[in-house]
């Protein structure tokens, strides 16, 4: 399969395996650096130029030039995840690890891809912002929580009234700055008819507030085509379980293997949500009732209210808590039976 390009990315440079004449050439990771690379694949290649797979893996910020530049260009792509590429790379016994090997090795990965897994590139830029404004304003809560612990400790040691009033003052800019940044996030959302009534949706479910609501809005937009379990593993909230024979028997826990960014803004709304939302609140307590320790039962929750509000999305309808509140109840009937 002299198609697949294995392509090793790194923050400046991608290092690239051409199978056609086994190359090992580095470019630059800038829209510079592709170009001259797919001018030499159209050499190489000629007619079968369409054909070709670019094979990378998952680096996040660093992969967007890459593919950005295929969704333009409409180069087909096979995106691995950094565990699937570490388990192939020992069962072919990859003894080193070069960046000259794991471009070779991404190229032979070629055999795990299926039909379904090779496309190309798909980005809204929306969603991208919408996303880009979340992230923003995470960053400021961290921030706002580091300098509100100095302002306590400084208030305590009896600190200079000047460093105190400008460590108030910064506060008070930071807290500005939030509600800035998710009145940006808004306007974009209101500025499309499909995003306003998907936010509206999600927002009927009581407990879910604006922010959770923009924050689920991108996840759902990102990953159009996911099914109830992707959402779950893509918010990092799939149970895992590690046990083996009488020596390895660990307690259930998440995976936190998803978008972090989710749970941290979820966490508090989830709180809310157990107080005022029956239906939540009945599933929380069944949970509690059956042994389960109450930061799994939260999670779980969470995970409920995620899917729930994925399904609001996915069938444009907004939340019924008479219907959602029979059907937990007939459930727990059944159940008792």
């Amino acid at each position: 399969m002299n198609n697949y390009i294995g392509i090793d990315v790194a923050k400046s440079t991608l290092q690239v395996y051409i199978p056609e004449n086994e190359l090992n050439i580095e470019i630059e990771n800038s829209l510079y650096g592709l170009k001259k690379l797919y001018n030499k694949l159209n050499k190489l290649y000629k007619k079968t130029l369409p054909d070709i797979v670019f094979v990378y893996e998952s680096t996040g910020s660093y992969s967007t030039i890459l593919e950005r530049y295929c969704q333009a260009n409409k180069i087909k792509c096979f995106k691995v995840g950094a565990y699937q590429s570490s388990s192939f790379s020992k069962v072919i016994k990859n003894r080193s690890k070069t960046d000259k090997i794991d471009a070779k090795m991404l190229s032979q990965m070629n055999i795990l891809a299926k039909e379904k897994d090779i496309k190309i590139p798909v980005r809204d830029d929306s969603a991208h912002k919408i996303r880009s404004f979340i992230k923003y304003y995470h960053s400021l809560i961290k921030e706002e929580g580091r300098v509100a612990n100095y302002l306590e400790s400084a208030t305590f040691n009896l600190e200079d009234k000047y460093v105190l009033k400008r460590v108030k003052n910064k506060i008070t800019n930071i807290q500005k700055e939030q509600l800035l940044i998710v009145e940006k996030a808004m306007e974009l959302i209101k500025s499309n008819d499909s995003y306003y009534e998907a936010y509206t949706n999600i927002t009927s479910i009581k407990g879910v507030g604006q922010k959770s609501a923009i924050i689920l809005l991108y996840l759902f937009l990102k990953y159009p085509n996911a099914s109830r379990q992707h959402i779950t593993a893509l918010s990092g909230l799939d149970p895992i379980e590690k046990s083996s024979g009488t020596s390895v028997n660990r307690k259930q826990r998440i995976s936190k293997q998803g978008l972090s960014l989710l749970r941290a803004i979820m966490y508090m709304p989830v709180l809310t949500t157990i107080q005022h939302n029956e239906e939540m609140r009945l599933f929380y307590n069944r949970l509690l009732e059956r042994g389960k320790p109450k930061m799994l039962a939260q999670m779980a929750v969470m995970r409920k209210m995620i899917l729930l509000a994925h399904s609001l999305y996915k069938n444009k309808e907004q939340y019924d808590s008479k219907r959602y509140l029979n059907f937990t109840q007939n459930k727990k009937e059944i159940e008792m039976k």
